[in-house]
Formats: C-alpha cells, structure tokens, sequence
C-alpha cells in the first residue's frame, strides 16, 4: 500500500465512519479499484485507523463522559453483544464477507431500510430527555441491532441509528448515542485486529498506520459535525438513495469485470 492510496483510504475513512452508509463497505470497493496489494495489511489498516476517528467523537463530545457513570453503563450494555459476537466470528467474518459483492448487496439493503426509516422517524418525538437516560433493556437492545453491522456494507452507525429511533430516540439522539457507541466498539475492533496481525506489522507498516489514523481523525472532525447538522435538516433518505445507487453501480461493475468473491 502506497502512502497515496492510505491517504485516500483514511479520508474514506473519515467522511463515511459516521455516516449511515458503511465505511468499511466504502473502504473495500475502494481497495477492488485501486488493486490494492498486500490484502491481509489493508484489511488492518482499514480497522486500524478507526482508531483516529474514535479521537474525533472523543474531542467533539468529551463533556457526555463527565455529565456522570450512568453514559458509561448504558454504552457498556449495548457493546456487550457486538463484542461477543464479534469475538466468537471474526475470523470467518474478515475471511468470507470482506468482498465487494457482498458489500454491494448490504448497501442495496440498507439504502431501502434508511428510506423507510426516514418517513417512519420524520415527526418521531424522544421519550427521552437525554441519551443517557436510555433504558438498559433499550440499550441492549440497540446492541443486539448493532451486530448486523458486523456484515460489511450494513452500516454500523446505520444500524445502531435504526435502533436507537426504535428504541424512542429521536433522528438526532439516535446519531449521538451512535457517535458515543462507536468508542468502545472500535476501539476494542481496533485492538483485536493489532493483537491479532502484530507479528505481521512492520515499521514501514506501523507508520502507515499512523499517517491514515491522523488524516482519518481531521476528516471525522468535519464528517460528524456536518451529518447531525444534515440530518437535522434533510433526514436519512439521501443517505438511503446513495447507497443504492452505489450498491447497484458496483455490483454491475463487479459482476462484469469478474471480482473475486473472496479478499
């Protein structure tokens, strides 16, 4: 991998980790047209520099970690289904799921479910004062709806949106407690992957890794304050409308110019 085609990654990176439209699906359509080599390295450094935007939404809401522990609890209870299961499958999730194909047809999926979501939630009210009053039942729940995104393509800010308005969130508390959520959820994605790859990382690789994790927190700084801000105004369907039409272009383009299946 090439300094261009890292910096290019963690910009794809940045813009889409937040947003419901998959930035690891984005991140492997990019890998296909580039012709990144070396996909083992690629598949870490996409996990990896996750790690600078988890420092954006840390810098942009580091006030919520201090309003008391009750935040802490309820994250704590809605990672708990991702982290096992994610643990128990994630070498046959990196291995089987990480293609194009499969990430085309998540976002197809997704872009119909993001519409539908966008007239179900449009004059929704919150039961909840703030994101941390959620109930620990709700959380868990929104937990369990976050495991989907274990599939690339499907969104793990999509999902845990569409479980947070499920779960009596309006359209803008649903982003936050995703923003919030992604903290631990990548961190601990971002740990496993280098405990498990450490043996294949080298010192050309690791500064790689750094250059993507910096370039990926200054976009997520932009991305986040621009989506809730978009969402406020326009809702989801837009994000719903783009991941069709990109799920349909690359599945077209996948299947005419032959992509492997398997990374």
């Amino acid at each position: 991998m090439s300094y261009l085609q890292a910096f290019i990654i963690a910009i794809i990176e940045g813009l889409t980790e937040f947003l419901p439209v998959s930035s690891t699906g984005h991140m492997i359509l990019a890998d296909s047209l580039m012709k990144i080599e070396n996909a083992n390295f690629a598949k870490t450094f996409e996990i990896v520099i996750q790690l600078g935007a988890i420092l954006a939404v840390l810098a942009i809401y580091i006030k919520r970690f201090f309003v008391g522990i009750n935040i802490y609890l309820k994250l704590l209870v809605a990672f708990l289904p991702t982290g096992i299961i994610g643990l128990l499958a994630y070498k046959t999730i990196k291995h089987y799921l990480f293609n194009p194909i499969t990430v085309s047809i998540s976002l197809i999926i997704g872009g119909v479910v993001l519409i539908l979501l966008d007239k179900w939630s449009e004059r929704k009210k919150s039961e909840y004062k703030n994101v941390e009053d959620i109930s620990y039942g709700n959380a868990l729940k929104i937990g369990l709806i976050q495991c989907l995104s274990m599939v690339p393509g499907v969104s793990r800010a999509a999902a845990t949106i569409f479980g947070g308005v499920f779960s009596g969130f309006d359209r803008k508390q649903a982003a936050e407690f995703s923003f919030l959520l992604a903290i631990p959820t990548m961190f601990a994605a971002s740990g496993y992957d280098l405990l498990k790859e450490k043996d294949n990382i080298h010192s050309e690789d690791i500064k790689l890794l750094l250059f993507g994790a910096v370039i990926a927190f200054i976009v997520a700084i932009f991305a986040v304050k621009g989506f809730v801000a978009f969402l406020n105004k326009y809702g989801f369907k837009h994000f719903g409308i783009y991941r069709i039409i990109l799920g349909v272009l690359f599945l077209v383009y996948a299947l005419y110019t032959g992509l492997q299946l398997t990374a």
